[in-house]
């Protein structure tokens, strides 16, 4: 499925923070957003919905989250994304298990489709995000090295791996921060290498998973050449 970074309700994952709270640490309405479902106004700390018939990420009030907090609640239509955040063994493949998924950059997430058991890769860009299918052997090799993936929810959650300018990150994490830093890259590229800003907010991106970014993480190169460029 497809998400188009450019609607509106995407751009705002741009500006979203990294950590929210669960259903109950709602705070005050934010005075501009509005659910997608039902237009209660929304609180910074609110939970998304994946939309599965359009690909699609909605923002939802906690009354329409506590609605489809079951995967049977929404039917075929929504699915409520995900809090956790897990960081598995930076040793869970090798680069030669990498390349044989044939993702051309090293910033990249892999969903399973609930329905057809596909994997699909997305990586940003600055034209948004850029897709492939993942070979079913090749996805099996991935998942014998680590249980972890095997496990993740099909559609709502997603592998996340960040091998770009030697860091060796693999997260998984709900679909909706996967979206949120393609938006980022998106929103703040610049000329054909994407230019230092672009490079500070995905390392704070990354950094911002963490409870407590551990001491001695990578520094993040301000000029990496392994996201396509615009030409």
């Amino acid at each position: 499925m497809s998400a188009p970074i450019s609607t509106p309700r995407l751009r705002r994952l741009a500006h979203r923070p990294a950590r929210l709270g669960g259903p109950g640490a709602e705070g005050a309405p934010s005075g501009h957003q509005r659910c997608d479902l039902c237009s209660e106004p929304l609180s910074e700390a609110h939970r998304h919905l994946l939309d599965v018939r359009a690909g699609a990420v909605c923002c939802a009030c906690r009354a329409c989250s506590l609605l489809f907090d079951r995967k049977e609640a929404g039917g075929a239509h929504y699915r409520l994304l995900p809090l956790r955040r897990t960081r598995l063994d930076e040793d869970g493949f090798d680069d030669t298990l990498w390349a044989s998924l044939g993702v051309p950059v090293g910033l990249a997430f892999f969903t399973r489709d609930g329905e057809s058991g596909q994997i699909t890769a997305g990586y940003p860009s600055p034209l948004g995000l850029l897709r492939s299918t993942v070979e079913a052997e090749r996805w099996r090799a991935v998942q014998a090295c680590d249980p972890a993936v095997a496990a993740m929810a099909d559609d709502v959650e997603a592998l996340l791996v960040n091998l770009a300018n030697g860091a060796r990150e693999r997260w998984i994490v709900p679909l909706d921060d996967c979206y949120r830093l393609a938006a980022l890259v998106r929103t703040h590229w610049k000329g054909l290498g994407g230019g230092p800003e672009v490079w500070r907010h995905v390392g704070d991106f990354f950094r911002g998973l963490h409870p407590d970014p551990p001491a001695g993480s990578p520094h993040t190169d301000p000029n990496p050449t392994d996201l396509p460029s615009t030409a």
